[in-house]
């Protein structure tokens, strides 16, 4: 398993204590995310060339 290091909340995270957010963390080689309400759930860990095509195809999704 990765063990990113320091975890940062979305500025999009809103008012409030700010836990309607996921959280991001970085390291050398990887990238991972995490609900920000649930911690210590599983994580998603991509290689961080693969983050960007990531997001892209989050943004492409039609509104739920």
């Amino acid at each position: 398993m990765i063990t990113p290091y320091n975890w940062r909340k979305s500025s999009y995270s809103g008012g409030g204590d700010g836990n309607n957010c996921v959280e991001i963390a970085t390291s050398p080689a990887h990238i991972a995310i995490r609900d920000s309400k649930a911690p210590a759930r599983a994580t998603l860990t991509f290689p961080s060339t693969a983050f960007a095509p990531f997001i892209e195809a989050l943004k492409a999704q039609p509104p739920a």
